[in-house]
């Protein structure tokens, strides 16, 4: 299993990427609940966009952030600068031991402890 980031989400979600909701469906990542979020969240969002994106959620597992996930993601920022999105579904991924799949892989390519997979 691996970790799909809003990115991801996104494209699947678009009627130009239809390879990457294949893939999504093929591969049934997991999803941070921040994912959600971010993408659900987006002002612009149609209701027809939406309800693809939910229809997309509905075949995921969604991982809430932790105790431990939360410890990470201020740990990353510590580091380096980085949207708080990004440290916490970076975090989850770590501490739920998963790939994460991305395909903004220069964001997150820093971080050691990250395993990155691009699906695009």
């Amino acid at each position: 299993m691996m970790l799909a980031d809003s990115n991801i989400i996104i494209y699947a979600g678009s009627e130009n990427y239809n390879h990457v909701l294949t893939w999504l469906l093929n591969e049934l990542p997991a999803v941070s609940a921040i994912t959600m979020v971010e993408t659900l969240g987006y002002y612009k969002l149609n209701e027809s966009e939406k309800a693809n994106l939910i229809n997309i959620f509905r075949s995921l597992k969604v991982i809430y952030p932790t105790t431990e996930v939360f410890s990470e993601a201020i740990n990353l920022r510590q580091q380096r600068k980085m949207s708080l999105g990004d440290a916490l579904i970076a975090a989850t991924a770590i501490k739920f031991d998963l790939p994460l799949a991305t395909h903004n892989t220069e964001d997150f390519r820093w971080i050691k402890k990250l395993i990155l997979f691009d699906p695009l």
